[in-house]
C-alpha cells in the first residue's frame, strides 16, 4: 500500500475481492503473506485472512505464504493453525519460513541472525503438536511438560511447505519431504535454474516420495494490456523494489510504517527483462521457461502499486489466456 490514503479497510477489501475473483477465474490458490509494521506485503494475520476468504469461496486452496514461525509461540500458534484448518474446511496449506526482513524481525524480538535455528526448532515443535496428542519438549527455545493442542486439526497431516532461497536450504527441505516455495525476486533465469535443480536434487535424495512434492516459485507478474501498459507497470515495480530492497537487504528506513524508497543498483531495463510484467503472449513465453525447468506452480505477486481496476483486468487476462494455456501442462497458477 504505497499510498496510505487508500486506507486499510479498502486495501483489505481489495484483497478479498481479488480472492473471490481468483476462484471464479480458475486460479488454483490464494497465497497470503505475513509481514508486520510496514506498508509492503501488509498482512499481520494470514490465518485470519485465510478464514475470511474461506467463508466467501468454495474450493480454492488458501496458502500462508509465508507464516514466520520465529515470531510465534508454537504452543498457541498450533491451536491457531488447527482452528484455521477447521474453518477453511481443510483448504489451508501452511507455508512457513524463518523471516526475511531484518528490521521487522529485530523489532519483534527475533533477530534475523538467530531466526534459522529458532525456525528449525519451531517447525519441529509445530509438527509434533499438530500430529500427536500428548507432546512434551526440551530444547533451546521450547521447554514444556506434556500438552495437547485443542481443537485437533481435521487434516491429517496439514499440508505444509517451506520457504527457502538458499540452494542448500531448498535441497534440504525437499529431502525431508516438504513442498518448497522459493523466488528469484528480480533475478535471472540462471538463478531460477539453480534453485529448481536444488529442489530436484532434494526430491531425488528423498526417493519415491519426492515425486509427490511441489515446487512453487513466486514472481512479480502483471498481464499488461499493451506495451505502453507494460512499460508503465515496470516503472511502478521498480519503485516497489526500491522499498522492498530497503527491507530485504538495506538499512530498514521506516517512518510511521511507511518504507522509504532507496536507490537501486539494478537498472530499470534489467528489472524489466527479469520480471513477468508484459502482454500475455510474452508472459506465456516467459512462463514456459519455468514450466520447462520443472516449476510446478507460479505464485503471481501482482500488487505493485497499480489501481484495483488494473489489477482485476490483469487477473482476467491471466485467467482467460494464461491459465488455459498452462492447463495443458502440469504447471498451475496461484
Amino acid at each position: 500500500m504505497p499510498d496510505p490514503n487508500i486506507g486499510s479497510e479498502k486495501h483489505f477489501q481489495n484483497m478479498i475481492d481479488q480472492s473471490i475473483l481468483a476462484e471464479k477465474l480458475g486460479y488454483k490458490t490464494v497465497s497470503i503473506p505475513e509481514h508486520h509494521l510496514i506498508n509492503i506485503l501488509m498482512m499481520p494475520s494470514p490465518l485470519q485472512m485465510a478464514v475470511k476468504i474461506a467463508t466467501l469461496t468454495k474450493k480454492i486452496d488458501i496458502t500462508t505464504g509465508i507464516s514466520v514461525l520465529p515470531l510465534h509461540d508454537m504452543r498457541t500458534y498450533a491451536g491457531d493453525v488447527a482452528t484455521a484448518d477447521i474453518l477453511t474446511n481443510g483448504r489451508l496449506i501452511l507455508g512457513v519460513g524463518r523471516g526475511a526482513f531484518a528490521w521487522e524481525m529485530e523489532r519483534l524480538g527475533s533477530p534475523i541472525n538467530d531466526s534459522k535455528e529458532k525456525f528449525i526448532e519451531s517447525l519441529k515443535v509445530l509438527q509434533l503438536l499438530l500430529s500427536e496428542k500428548e507432546v512434551s519438549y526440551k530444547g533451546k527455545y521450547y521447554n514444556f511438560d506434556p500438552i495437547t493442542i485443542m481443537p485437533r486439526p481435521i487434516s491429517n497431516p496439514i499440508s505444509m511447505m517451506i520457504a527457502a532461497m538458499d540452494i542448500d536450504s531448498i535441497k534440504n527441505a525437499a529431502s525431508r519431504g516438504f513442498h518448497v516455495q522459493s523466488t528469484v525476486l528480480s533475478g535471472t533465469k540462471e538463478l531460477l535454474v539453480k534453485r529448481v535443480n536444488a529442489f530436484k536434487d532434494g526430491c531425488e535424495q528423498l526417493g519415491e516420495k519426492g515425486k509427490l512434492l511441489k515446487l512453487s516459485m513466486q514472481r512479480m507478474a502483471y498481464a499488461a494490456s499493451d506495451e505502453k501498459d507494460a512499460k508503465d507497470k515496470n516503472k511502478l515495480a521498480y519503485e516497489y523494489y526500491k522499498r522492498f530492497d530497503n527491507m530485504f537487504t538495506g538499512p530498514g528506513k521506516v517512518k510511521n510504517g511507511e518504507i522509504e524508497p532507496l536507490p537501486r543498483k539494478q537498472s530499470l531495463e534489467e528489472l524489466t527483462e527479469n520480471l513477468l510484467i508484459c502482454p500475455t503472449s510474452e508472459m506465456i513465453d516467459k512462463l514456459s521457461v519455468y514450466a520447462e525447468a520443472g516449476v510446478d506452480e507460479i505464485i503471481i505477486s501482482s500488487d505493485l502499486g497499480q489501481t484495483q481496476n488494473e489489477m482485476i483486468d490483469s487477473m482476467h487476462r491471466i485467467g482467460e489466456e494464461i491459465i488455459p494455456h498452462f492447463k495443458k501442462t502440469n504447471s498451475q497458477v496461484a
